[in-house]
């Protein structure tokens, strides 16, 4: 019995001593927190609960405060910095809390502190006395785990987390371009027109799972002069994209509309129309697609043609591993409605980890049908001609392969059987190079130290139509910086023969940031083009732009282009003046 009395006399005592344990253990309010993100009207704090933090309470913000850690029980000293924002408490976790931003006169940034005010702190430890005075909590038993605690689990569960950084971020410009064109043609004329250029970038739109992103250029009324003639700098420009796509990991649906490719068949023309699919499996999608065509860099460009068809995907694999990806259909193009062509379409894409991968894209064309009918009046067919060839229309398969981040090496070959209706102007922009090489090429491209890269491919031309056989050449060098005048340089020369013509080009583009949100840049090249597709031999320009950042809403762009050969002799000047957001 006395060892019982012994038992029970401890913990008495113990039981006596734990409320002044708990006061003396028990956390003083802080006074100032760090701001570890910042997201759209909130930001989140590195203190909660533990450090006296409850919803509703308010805190102000103050750049360059450096608080006391050592005793957070006191304010931070005092600052001569100004207050740049007022916050509100909206929900509380253990060691961590999100506020809404309330006010602000300054944009709350990573690393600032916001401060309880010094009569709220005193409010704090005023209830804290209180609740010491009535009693702390009291626990029945002391209670053990073979696995994880609950108490932790839902402790960990309940604290908030920053929102991913695709929700609802929108970024892009929008602005109002003014152009004129100096025609050096004879006679020369001059044209002055009004367009608008924007580009967005804007992802999980409202918390769903529709994207916005794209680029989009265009004229809307002509101030002066006859309509301006099409220059180089409006058919870059026509190579755009602009898409709202959505794409659901919960759901079987995929869709797309605007000016896009196919995401499963990117060798497909670009197309102002758009596509729907279901889902199926994990691994396989079907749907279908149209549109017309207006990309000039399409190798069936025409502005009146259109193009759709029906496809289905199957891939699986892992981007740290194998990895697959097989998409194939059915398509039709035509012109003012009319069918040009009905083929198969077959792409196929296969990588190993980030050093390997093998992509394949090929079209196949159906022998194409008229039905000639006679007249009468009955209307039955009496005869049919076949017109066009079925087989293998065009064909590129590349193989690459990177054994490290300095060197990457590309076996290539690439087939076309009929003559190609791309834009010929747009040569020395370097957007036609996939179509100039024809047959078997290989390439290398080795990065050295200080953004230093050198890259060729060479290759035999095997078109059916050569009347002999003659080498395809690329070289090119990219430059981080010219010595020392901070100086971006990329400069090529491409000589080429394919069965729709031959050539050759040379082309540099320089940039530079000339202060924080000034960006210049210039472009020149000549090129020497011989083909039935165009009746200008040779041709050559300039074109330089320059991109200012005002302030932290407006941009002010203005470029200037030179253009002369053939029938393409003009002056073009830009001016542009818009708002970010």
């Amino acid at each position: 019995m006395k060892i019982w009395d012994l038992i029970i006399c401890a913990a008495s005592v113990l039981a006596a001593l734990l409320p002044a344990v708990a006061v003396a253990q028990d956390a003083p309010q802080k006074a100032a927190f760090r701001v570890k993100y910042v997201a759209e009207g909130v930001v989140y704090l590195d203190g909660g609960r533990a450090a006296g933090l409850k919803e509703g309470q308010q805190l102000i913000v103050q750049r360059d405060i450096a608080p006391q850690i050592q005793d957070d029980s006191k304010p931070a000293p005092p600052s001569s910095s100004r207050a740049i924002a007022s916050l509100e408490v909206v929900s509380v976790a253990a060691s961590s809390a999100v506020c809404e931003i309330k006010s602000s006169t300054e944009a709350v940034q990573v690393g600032d502190f916001a401060r309880v005010a010094p009569e709220i702190v005193e409010q704090n430890d005023q209830e804290k006395q209180e609740q010491r005075l009535v009693g702390g909590r009291e626990y029945p038993q002391v209670i053990t785990f073979s696995g994880s605690d609950p108490v932790v689990e839902e402790a960990r569960a309940s604290v908030p987390k920053p929102p991913s950084p695709e929700i609802d971020r929108m970024r892009g410009r929008i602005g109002v371009e003014y152009s004129s064109v100096l025609s050096r043609n004879n006679p020369s004329t001059t044209s002055s027109e009004v367009g608008i250029v924007a580009r967005f970038e804007m992802s999980r739109i409202g918390g769903t799972y529709w994207n916005f992103n794209g680029y989009w250029r265009g004229r809307f009324t002509t101030l002066s002069g006859s309509a301006a003639p099409v220059t180089v700098s409006d058919l870059v420009n026509r190579t755009y994209t602009l898409s709202a796509q959505y794409d659901n990991p919960d759901s079987p649906l995929v869709a797309g509309g605007g000016r896009l490719y196919l995401p499963w068949a990117t060798s497909l023309d670009t197309i102002d129309g758009g596509y729907i699919g279901r889902k199926v499996s994990d691994r396989t999608t079907v749907g279908v697609f149209g549109g017309t065509t207006p990309d000039p860099t399409s190798y069936d460009y025409n502005p009146n043609g259109k193009l759709g068809g029906a496809f289905v995907n199957v891939q699986g694999g892992s981007f740290e591993d194998w990895r697959y990806s097989a998409t194939f259909g059915v398509a039709i193009g035509a012109i003012q409605w009319h069918a040009t062509r009905q083929f198969g379409f077959l792409e196929t894409s296969i990588s190993f980890k980030h050093n390997w991968s093998l992509y394949d894209a090929m079209e196949i064309d159906a022998p194409h049908s008229v039905v000639v009918t006679p007249g009468g009046t009955t209307g039955t067919p009496t005869s049919t001609t076949t017109t066009g060839t079925g087989g293998l229309n065009r064909s590129y398969l590349t193989l690459r392969y990177q054994p490290s981040s300095h060197i990457e090496l590309d076996l290539n070959d690439t087939y076309y059987r009929d003559f190609p209706s791309f834009d010929p102007a747009l040569i020395g922009t370097g957007l036609l190079d996939r179509y100039l090489f024809q047959g078997l090429s290989g390439g290398v491209r080795v990065n050295f130290p200080k953004a230093i890269s050198l890259y060729t491919e060479l290759g035999k031309s095997s078109a059916t139509a050569d009347t002999k056989g003659s080498w395809n050449q690329l070289y090119g060098i990219g430059l981080g910086e010219i010595w020392r005048t901070g100086i971006r340089a990329d400069v090529r020369y491409s000589k080429f023969n394919s069965s729709f013509g031959s050539g050759d080009y040379k082309a540099i583009l320089l940039s530079r940031p000339l202060a924080e949100r000034l960006q210049w840049q210039f472009q020149a090249g000549f090129q020497n083009f011989n083909s039935t597709l165009t009746k200008t031999s040779q041709t050559h320009f300039i074109e330089t732009d320059l991109d200012w950042t005002v302030g932290k809403l407006m941009f002010f762009e203005a470029g200037y282009t030179w253009q002369r050969g053939g029938t393409m002799n003009y002056d073009q000047f830009r001016f542009m003046v818009g708002k970010r957001f």
